[in-house]
């Protein structure tokens, strides 16, 4: 019986209709930038897996930093201990966080990383006397399948079901220059007419909602009217953390810092699950109390896995060394470069990019979206490429160790279906 007909007789696969979708491709090996499934046939990975493997699949130098880690430490619950992987990790990120964080709190992933910072947030209020219920996210958010994550996402695709058990939030578009004035007079007036504990938001880039960018400058504006109301911030960076914007944090192309942030999925290089949520000491100190109850009593018993912390050291080491460095400055250079060449195609609506982040709309018929999407993403399995578009969206965000021959092979292949399809 082979893998994939092993894989039909107990497995449930996430964000799939299996009556719909019922194979699945079994990968057997990966290193690099390719993945290689169980007849031998590779792929280039132009997503990362998901932005986790940046710095490749089966690093080197990564495993043997975790191999060395597991022979000495595997795990210890972090309620009352403490180790040298989390607390190396903790100095280390710190030194590259924006400038205002200064705690970290661990969990499992994404999802359980905006749950904290949720709960952080409206428990900063209340230890102060001050009850806030609301929170405002920006329409077409994704922050996470887990309640609080949830609730604060708007694509409802996922969330349908389970509308009726969210946390109180109000949505507002993403700005843009043409209905900045709207949303601004939106914002405000939720500010003042609410009790709004935070505003959450995936800085420049909403992953899920087909890589769509925005404007620093007008994020920043809001931030700034979230501050003057004693709103709490939280930056998502679980996709756009660790480099894949060109600095190492999203909310580094802004003035206005968050109060909280959101890591995940790169933290770990792809090896082991694991996710934080940092905050500032304001934050922090919020919850420095004589009585119990002010403490912030959540937990998960994998919190702070020293596996899992020295994965997200050796990858925090090759983030910053001069070789990732030029290889995702060599990346932006190579997207600018077919961005221009492609950005005319008539088969193109749209084309943008920040960082390894590259992205275009197809300008196809709407009747067609629907199976558009497994078309796409069948040819381009097929010529040996993994993306996955969204929607009526291709996107790259390849790890930064992937070779310029590669990246040319996902440049051809998009030209190839673009000329298919």
């Amino acid at each position: 019986m082979t893998l994939r007909e092993r894989d039909k007789k107990h497995l449930w696969h996430p964000l799939t209709q299996h009556k719909l979708h019922p194979d699945h491709l079994a990968i057997t090996k990966a290193k690099g930038a390719l993945l290689f499934d169980d007849t031998g046939k590779e792929y280039i990975d132009g997503i990362a897996s998901w932005y986790t493997c940046m710095y490749g699949h089966c690093n080197d130098y990564i495993t043997d930093k975790v191999s060395k880690q597991m022979k000495e430490l595997d795990h210890v619950v972090f309620a009352g201990f403490t180790h040298e992987p989390a607390i190396k990790l903790s100095e280390e990120l710190i030194k590259i966080l924006p400038d205002n964080q200064q705690k970290i709190f661990f969990s499992d992933n994404g999802s359980t990383s905006v749950d904290v910072a949720i709960k952080m947030a409206l428990q900063y209020h209340f230890n102060q006397g001050d009850k806030r219920n609301k929170v405002i996210a920006l329409e077409g958010g994704f922050h996470g399948d887990t309640f609080g994550a949830m609730s604060v996402s708007g694509l409802s695709v996922y969330n349908g079901p389970f509308e009726d058990f969210f946390i109180d939030v109000e949505r507002i578009s993403v700005p843009t220059k043409e209905n900045f004035s709207e949303v601004k007079t939106q914002f405000e007036r939720l500010l003042t007419d609410h009790k709004v504990a935070a505003f959450i938001y995936e800085p420049l880039v909403q992953g899920a909602a087909a890589m769509k960018m925005h404007d620093a400058s007008l994020i920043d504006e809001l931030l700034a009217i979230a501050k003057e109301h004693g709103v709490v911030t939280i930056a998502d960076e679980v996709m756009t953390g660790f480099g894949k914007t060109g600095k190492n944090f999203a909310s580094e192309h802004l003035q206005n810092l968050p109060d909280i942030m959101c890591l995940s999925k790169s933290l770990t290089a792809g090896l082991v699950p694991m996710a934080i949520t940092s905050c500032s000491q304001q934050i922090y100190d919020a919850f420095l109390s004589d009585e119990l109850g002010k403490g912030f009593f959540h937990g998960h018993t994998y919190s702070a896995n020293p596996t899992a912390c020295a994965a997200a050291l050796a990858g925090i080491e090759l983030l910053q060394s001069e070789k990732i460095q030029s290889r995702i400055k060599n990346i932006i250079d190579s997207h600018k470069a077919f961005e221009e060449k492609i950005k005319n195609h008539p088969k193109v609506k749209e084309t943008r990019q920040l960082g390894v982040i590259f992205a275009l709309d197809l300008n196809i018929e709407m009747e067609r979206y629907g199976n558009l999407r497994y078309q796409l993403f069948d040819f381009f399995m097929k010529n040996g490429v993994c993306l996955r578009p969204l929607g009526s969206t291709i996107y790259i965000l390849a790890p930064f160790v992937i070779t310029d021959e590669q990246l040319n092979k996902i440049y051809t292949t998009i030209e190839k279906a673009l000329d298919t399809f």
